[in-house]
C-alpha cells in the first residue's frame, strides 16, 4: 500500500506555475534571450548562419571576435559572451522604479525617478565592462527620455512625441504585464501612460500590446493562442494588422527554421526600416497609423511557432537576425510567463558573465505586484460603497 502511494505520487502531475514561477520566468528569460540575441543583431539568418557555421543554438561571441572594441558599427561594446544589452539595463530600472513607487506607474513616475536613475547612479554595464551610469549605454531613441524630461522639462505625458518611432519602449515593458498578471486590459492602459514619456505613435502602441500579451501570458491556464487573442482585442492600427497577419503564417509553421523567411515577408509591410536594417529608408521610423514595429509581432509569431516552449521561440527570435535582442526579450519573457522554463546554464552563463542577479528583480517585483493588488482591491472596495450609496448598484461580496 505504501509503495503505491508512492507510486501515485511520483507519478501526479506538477502543479501549474504561480505568480513567482511566472514572473521569474518572465523577467530571466527576457535577459536570457537579449543576451543570446545580440551578438548576431543587425544581421540576417543568412549572414548569421555563415558566420557561425549553421543556426546559432546557445550562447556566442561576439561578431568580430577579439576586434570588438574597435569593429564597427558594434564598437565600443563587447555583445556576446552571455552579456546583456540595455533591454535589460532598461526592464531593470522600471523594476527599480515599481520597488520605489510601489503602487501603478505612469508618465510622470518616469520623470520622477527612472530618469534621475539612469542619470546619477553607476551601475556593471556589462556590454562596456566596467561601471558607469547607464545614459552612456542607451541609445539616441532612449538618450530622448533624459534630454525631453531632465532637460527640456516636457510634460512626461507628452514627451515621448518627436522621438523616433522604434522598439524603445516596448523593450522593457514586461515588468507592467507582469504587475497586472491576468489583467491585459490593465496592462495595456498602465504601458501606455508610462510609454508616453518615451515613444508615441506604434511605438507607444507596442510597449501597451507588448505589456498586454506578458499580462496574458501569466494567466492560468494561457496558451500562445489565448496570448496573441488578447494582443488583438487590445491593438489598434497598424500594429493590430501586423500582429494578425504574422501570427495567421505562424500558424502554419512548428520549427523556427521554415518561419524565418514567411515571417519576415509577413511582416514587411508594416515595418518601415526596409530590407537593409543597417540602412533604413528614409520613411524609418516615422509616426504612422498605418505601421508597426518589426519586434512585437514577430516574437509573438514565433511563440506560435515554438508552441510556447522557451528554448524554440528565443531560438528563433536569435536567428530571425535584425533587431533580434529585441525579439528574443520580448519573446523570452511571453515563454517564461507561460512557464516554459528558461534552460539553467543558459541563465547562470548569462547571469556571470553580465555580473547579474537575474533573480533578484524578479523577487522584488513579485512583491511588489502583491502589494499593487491588494491597493487595487481596496480601491475598488471603496468605489463599490461609494457608488452603491449612490443608489447606483446592489452590487456587494
Amino acid at each position: 500500500m505504501e509503495s503505491k502511494g508512492l507510486k501515485e505520487e511520483e507519478s501526479s502531475p506538477p502543479c501549474p506555475p504561480g505568480l513567482d514561477d511566472r514572473i521569474t520566468g518572465a523577467l530571466v528569460g527576457a535577459a536570457v534571450g537579449d543576451a543570446l540575441g545580440g551578438p548576431v543583431e543587425g544581421y540576417s539568418p543568412d549572414q548569421i548562419a555563415e558566420r557561425h557555421g549553421g543556426r546559432v543554438h546557445g550562447v556566442v561571441g561576439p561578431w568580430h571576435g577579439d576586434d570588438w572594441r574597435t569593429a564597427r558599427p558594434i564598437a565600443p561594446y563587447h555583445k556576446g559572451d552571455g552579456h546583456v544589452t540595455d533591454d535589460t539595463l532598461m526592464t531593470h530600472a522600471l523594476i527599480r522604479v515599481y520597488a520605489r513607487v510601489r503602487d501603478h506607474l505612469d508618465a510622470y513616475a518616469i520623470a520622477d525617478h527612472l530618469v534621475p536613475d539612469l542619470m546619477t547612479n553607476p551601475r556593471w554595464i556589462p556590454e562596456l565592462e566596467t561601471e558607469a551610469l547607464p545614459l552612456h549605454r542607451l541609445f539616441l531613441a532612449e538618450k530622448w527620455l533624459v534630454a525631453r524630461l531632465a532637460y527640456g522639462h516636457a510634460d512626461p505625458r507628452e514627451a515621448g512625441v518627436g522621438n523616433i518611432v522604434n522598439c524603445g519602449a516596448a523593450m522593457y515593458m514586461a515588468p507592467v504585464g507582469l504587475v497586472n498578471a491576468a489583467n491585459p486590459a490593465a496592462a495595456y492602459a498602465e504601458a501606455l501612460d508610462i510609454a508616453g514619456a518615451h515613444q508615441s505613435s506604434y511605438g507607444r502602441e507596442a510597449a501597451g500590446v507588448l505589456a498586454a500579451a506578458v499580462a496574458a501570458a501569466a494567466t492560468p491556464g494561457a496558451t500562445p493562442d489565448s496570448v496573441v487573442t488578447a494582443c488583438l482585442s487590445l491593438a489598434k492600427d497598424g500594429t493590430r494588422e501586423a500582429i494578425e497577419k504574422v501570427c495567421e503564417v505562424a500558424r502554419g509553421h512548428r520549427d523556427f527554421e521554415s518561419a524565418l523567411g514567411p515571417l519576415r515577408a509577413a511582416v514587411a509591410p508594416y515595418d518601415t526600416v526596409g530590407p537593409d536594417y543597417r540602412a533604413p529608408s528614409l520613411a524609418a521610423r516615422r509616426p504612422s497609423r498605418l505601421h508597426a514595429i518589426e519586434e512585437l509581432p514577430i516574437a509573438l509569431g514565433m511563440v506560435l511557432v515554438s508552441g510556447g516552449d522557451y528554448r524554440h521561440a528565443v531560438l528563433g527570435a536569435v536567428n530571425y537576425g535584425r533587431d533580434c535582442d529585441s525579439i528574443a526579450t520580448m519573446a523570452g519573457a511571453l515563454a517564461g510567463a507561460l512557464g516554459s522554463p528558461v534552460p539553467e546554464d543558459w541563465a547562470k552563463t548569462v547571469a556571470e558573465a553580465s555580473r547579474l542577479d537575474l533573480w533578484e528583480p524578479a523577487r522584488t517585483l513579485a512583491g511588489v505586484a502583491r502589494q499593487v493588488f491588494e491597493r487595487d482591491v481596496r480601491r475598488r472596495r471603496a468605489h463599490e460603497r461609494a457608488f452603491t450609496a449612490l443608489g447606483g448598484s446592489a452590487c456587494s461580496d
